[in-house]
């Protein structure tokens, strides 16, 4: 084909002008969606409004309100806020009554923060509660909750809390909890970048599994598997785990564990002569120059009466990966500490139960990125402790919104999966343009005619109209 036949096949471009036109537009229509999920915490709010209250300006539950609405656009910023002054939609959508300054938001979340977090995991315990998404049950029929500790770098600032982390940046290190394998958030509590792993961790699980424990009875029903790395390998954190499963809990699904054991400078060299000459049958050679060896041991600790075992698997090579032969062999000692019995679970299923673990690094990343906590946003630590428990809450109203939209055959996506990405529920339900109508004292939302998300968002708005409630 010729240049000037190529170019006759190209259609011309049109002339595009702009002006402002004489009725308002929304770019985020899906805070309508999200409001009806504000609406049934209208309890909650009361109770905040109640316990704390203000005799002039903003109510504290407004103030929530907003600062969620700014969350789930993923924006942490207070500064936000300023784009949503006089936005008559923002308000109506999230049920704020008085929508705050920059200002007023900061200073109120400095001044009341650490009397307002106490507030937050009710509110997210009722919301699922009340929702009982498919949390992800295991294929085993356990229900997981991974708990787990990553870094925020916050380097370069004089933020309360912030210190060299594990991860070598300076910053904090929060600890989380997913329930179930579609990463739905029952805690992101915020720590100094300091702390080690195992700190105080037997206080928030003695948090944070009765509340999966009550999440889990109210559906689907599932005993609990708590899982962690070995930086929770403590016997004493053990003991609060279990200590979840005492009498007196009737209704309650039992909790297992699997923690990934510390070696803690174990002899591994001396471990492959023992097995060497007490145990050679356990030696499999996946190949030439590598052996290796899975095993289990019994494990007793004081205060655990029921049999525990130890899944410990060991590596050996002489050649490596590329053929060369090693001079010093190297070895490679892993274990597994878990209540899962022997006669359901065979050390092979362990090993994977526990790879499968990993998936939570994918939603520390939702955080840090898709709702902009890498660096959180204020020089005070209880303020960015609330700002992490409302990022939780924000992050499960968008799960629930992407399971419940875009998961059935009217989704605009159309490629198989079990969940949606945080990032992939604010571009296909939060960020839709919409004309603002205000109609008998209604707004409508008018959504385009080209928008290929109108069906799927007329439908999830009529279902949360209806049946979104959570009781007080």
């Amino acid at each position: 084909m010729s240049l000037a036949a190529a170019l006759r096949t190209i259609a011309p471009m049109r002339r595009i002008d702009v002006k402002q036109l004489d009725y308002d537009l929304t770019p985020v229509a899906g805070l309508a969606l999200v409001g009806h999920y504000l609406k049934a915490l209208n309890p909650a709010w009361r109770r905040l409004d109640a316990g704390l209250p203000v005799r002039t300006g903003v109510a504290n539950s407004d103030i929530m309100r907003t600062y969620l609405g700014l969350l789930v656009q993923g924006k942490s910023d207070f500064d936000a806020v300023e784009g949503f002054r006089g936005d008559a939609f923002f308000k109506q959508a999230l049920g704020i009554a008085l929508l705050p300054s920059s200002p007023t938001l900061r200073q109120r979340l400095d001044a009341r923060s650490a009397e307002i977090f106490d507030h937050v995991p009710p509110m997210i315990e009722s919301l699922l509660a009340s929702q009982r998404p498919d949390y992800g049950v295991l294929p085993c029929g356990w229900l997981p909750l991974d708990v787990d500790t990553f870094a925020m770098d916050n380097g370069g600032t004089a933020k309360e809390g912030v210190g060299r982390t594990y991860a070598g940046v300076d910053g904090y290190c929060p600890l989380a909890a997913y329930l179930g394998e579609h990463g739905f958030c029952l805690e992101l509590a915020l720590r100094p970048g300091t702390q080690h792993s195992a700190a105080e961790t037997e206080f928030n699980v003695e948090r944070i599994v009765p509340m999966a424990q009550r999440l889990s009875a109210a559906g689907p029903e599932a005993p609990l598997l708590l899982r962690l790395d070995a930086g929770f390998d403590s016997a004493k954190l053990m003991r609060a785990i279990e200590a979840c499963n005492a009498p007196g809990t009737p209704g309650l699904p039992p909790v297992d564990w699997l923690i990934k054991w510390n070696p803690r400078g174990a002899d591994a060299a001396g471990l492959v002569e023992q097995l060497d000459a007490q145990r050679p049958q356990l030696w499999h050679t996946p190949r030439a120059g590598k052996r290796v060896a899975l095993w289990e041991d019994e494990l007793r600790l004081p205060g655990i009466e029921r049999p525990l075992r130890r899944v410990l698997r060991l590596v050996e090579r002489t050649i490596d990966r590329r053929g060369q032969q090693l001079v010093v062999p190297e070895y490679e000692l892993q274990g597994w500490s878990t209540s899962l019995p022997a006669a359901r679970f065979s050390t092979e299923e362990i090993v994977a139960l526990y790879a499968a673990h990993g998936t939570h690094e994918q939603f520390h990343a939702e955080f840090k990125s898709e709702l902009d906590l890498e660096r959180l946003p204020s020089g005070k630590f209880d303020t960015n402790y609330l700002v992490c428990q409302l990022a939780a809450l924000a992050m499960n109203i968008l799960r629930l919104m992407g399971q419940r939209a875009l998961l059935g055959p009217d989704a605009p996506l159309r490629h198989a999966a079990k969940r949606r990405r945080i990032k992939t529920v604010m571009q296909e339900l939060i960020y839709r343009a919409a004309r603002i109508v205000e109609h008998a004292r209604r707004f409508v939302l008018g959504l385009g005619a080209n928008d290929r998300a109108a069906t799927v968002f007329a439908r999830l708005h009529h279902e949360l109209r209806s049946t979104v409630a959570i009781r007080p």
